[in-house]
């Protein structure tokens, strides 16, 4: 499987001289596959990996101080290799099990510019300290839908995506990869099962639901490590919680996140506001912030800091957690849909074009996102998950304020893509509002 980030990574390898490069993201999102093996394994001589998680003997190659040449020679002994500055890469994974690995990293930065030191972790957002400027950040999240679409092998398919064919047959089979998104997401060990095997979709969607319970699994686990820092039950409770909320609409918008029910006689922003940047700073979830006045830029200082909608970051583990099977996704029951689409926009945007989001909503008028574009207009976003169109909403947007453009997105295969003012474009293509 190819991942987009490819691309970020060799800008960053071919800088004469270069920060390390921390690459961040939830777990099981496929880091270490893409540093050590997509990345390093194609574009490097060798790869020296020390993987703090899977062997803690190599945090003693810091045992003689943080000094880089110092560090490097202990680090040849340990992995029994010898490392070649101008040509390797060092991996440092699950850099935050060793904190004096990531405090290293600053003296890399700046003793050993030249060399090519990764450095992979979960919830780097909750370590207690790091070297600020010293790092490049590169997040990773599951695979979005280009990817997915990558992922099946259907390059021509792929081609007519990137050039965003409006065409029914291209539609068709675009839509019916993204009924199947859907339900798989875009975690790589159940995108791989999916694609890798020959079985039934009943036999593949069996292995998938495995692969998706074992992960909620592991991230239970996790929030019981950080017991000491945050109560363990409050941060699994808000996790459950998004999707039940996310589930309560119908087909319209997704409404604000309610604090009052979650937490046992806890009613308020304050009392939920540790175990929600939690998450956030574990990236499994996202704001989507709203707005109740006139957009204007920066969207950001309109934002008040508790009034946000909360989507989960991978849409396969949403319907998991919703106990929704293959098949009620590739019906689309109207009872799911405008959520479902909702949180595939929400997690497109954030990988692919801006985060954090802003959406719209005052008296009865609601608009999914806003998205400021690169002259600086705020464009409103419908989203429409069937092939209904019409947009009650939107209308009363631009009875309001007039915008230059509008996008909605919906399930048919819509208009050209260049066809403003007002485009209509499917769902499948909202990681081209960057492109706006």
């Amino acid at each position: 499987m190819k991942r987009l980030a490819i691309e970020k990574l060799l800008y960053w390898k071919n800088q004469k001289q270069r920060k390390p490069l921390l690459l961040d993201g939830a777990r099981q999102v496929g880091k270490t596959w893409l540093a050590e093996r997509l990345f390093g394994g194609k574009h490097f001589q060798a790869v020296h990996k020390a993987d703090f998680l899977a062997e803690p003997r190599l945090m003693r190659i810091f045992d003689n101080g943080l000094q880089s040449t110092q560090v490097i020679a202990n680090l040849e002994i340990s992995l029994n290799s010898k490392i070649n500055l101008d040509s390797d890469l060092i991996l440092f994974d699950e850099v935050g099990e060793c904190q004096q690995a990531v405090n290293s990293l600053k003296y890399f930065a700046e003793d050993m510019p030249q060399a090519y030191i990764c450095a992979t972790g979960s919830n780097i957002g909750l370590l207690g300290s790091f070297p600020v400027g010293k790092v490049e950040f590169l997040e990773l999240f599951p695979m979005c839908f280009e990817e997915f679409v990558m992922a099946s092998g259907k390059h021509l398919l792929h081609e007519a995506f990137q050039e965003r064919h409006h065409g029914q047959v291209v539609h068709n089979e675009l839509w019916s990869l993204l009924l199947d998104y859907y339900f798989i997401g875009g975690m790589p060990e159940a995108v791989h099962a999916w694609f890798s095997q020959d079985d039934s979709p009943l036999e593949r969607s069996d292995a998938v639901t495995k692969i998706h319970r074992s992960l909620i699994a592991g991230y239970q686990q996790d929030f019981g490590k950080y017991d000491s820092k945050q109560n363990a039950g409050h941060i699994e409770a808000v996790f459950r919680n998004v999707p039940r909320q996310l589930a309560r609409v119908m087909d319209d918008s997704v409404q604000r996140y309610v604090f009052k029910d979650v937490i046992t006689n806890k009613r308020r922003y304050q009392e939920l506001r540790g175990p929600i940047n939690w998450l956030e700073q574990a990236k499994l979830i996202s704001k989507c912030y709203q707005i109740d006045c006139r957009p204007s830029a920066p969207l950001t200082t309109l934002a008040k800091e508790n009034i946000f909608k909360l989507f989960l970051f991978d849409i396969g583990l949403l319907g998991y957690m919703l106990n929704m099977s293959y098949a009620e996704q590739r019906r689309q029951a109207a009872s799911f849909k405008g959520f479902i689409a909702e949180n595939f926009v929400q997690n497109e945007l954030r990988t692919q074009v801006s985060y954090p989001t802003f959406s719209w909503a005052k008296a009865r008028g609601e608009i999914e996102f806003l998205y400021k574009c690169q002259g600086g207009e705020i464009i409103p976003v419908e989203v429409k998950s069937g092939s209904r169109s019409r947009a009650r909403s939107l209308r009363t947007y631009v009875d309001r304020y007039s915008p230059k453009n509008t996008v909605k997105l919906i399930g048919t295969a819509g208009n050209e893509p260049d066809a403003g003012p007002d485009y209509v474009w499917p769902l499948y293509y909202a990681q081209y509002l960057s492109k706006l």
